[in-house]
């Protein structure tokens, strides 16, 4: 089992406990534009909220995004949500190094920081 340069980690916020099945997919930059934007990966959290095999193991530089299907999750335990989808972009500056890019849920609110 391989681990992606980016990984990333839900927490339901509400409930305390990670976020198991939220899609997610990355996306590169690949042009300018609204629509510049390339999949290079997707997953799905798995039972400790967690996407480690997002995409490849190694990277270019560059403007990532990772986009979360909220709206699939809270749809699948019947929550109201404001957020149908969560879209983070950032950038990779050191080519190789391991990029952890979680968030902190709620229906009505998130918050993101670079992990480790």
């Amino acid at each position: 089992m391989t681990v992606s340069q980016i990984t990333t980690h839900v927490l339901d916020a509400v409930k305390g406990r990670p976020a198991a099945g939220v899609p997610v997919e990355l996306l590169q930059r690949s042009g300018d534009g609204p629509g510049g934007w390339t999949t290079i990966g997707t997953a799905v959290t798995d039972g400790d909220g967690r996407a480690k095999q997002l995409g490849p193991e190694t990277l270019p530089n560059g403007e990532y995004r990772l986009r979360f299907d909220t709206g699939a999750y809270f749809a699948a335990t019947q929550t109201e949500t404001f957020y149908p989808e969560v879209q983070l972009t950032f950038l990779v500056a050191e080519e190789g190094r391991h990029y952890h890019v979680p968030i902190l849920l709620s229906p009505f609110a998130y918050s993101t920081y670079r992990g480790s």
